[in-house]
């Protein structure tokens, strides 16, 4: 499993996308951050299989005049 965030790390990506938070801000956001991307991870657990889909969708072919 990922690393959580810190509110250190939250500051650090915070001013890279060019965001000053106040501590109280940062403090605030952090665990919903957090929830988000353990979330995200769990995504991208459901999606990353090597199982075909069980159909193949085929665009029409249009009758030409």
């Amino acid at each position: 499993m990922e690393t959580e965030l810190t509110i250190e790390s939250l500051r650090i990506l915070a001013k890279q996308a060019g965001l000053d938070l106040s501590e109280e801000e940062l403090r605030r956001l952090l665990p919903g951050v957090n929830r988000s991307k353990r979330q995200a991870a769990e995504l991208r657990d459901l999606i990353a299989t090597s199982d075909e889909p069980a159909t193949r969708y085929g665009a029409p072919r249009l009758a030409r005049k």
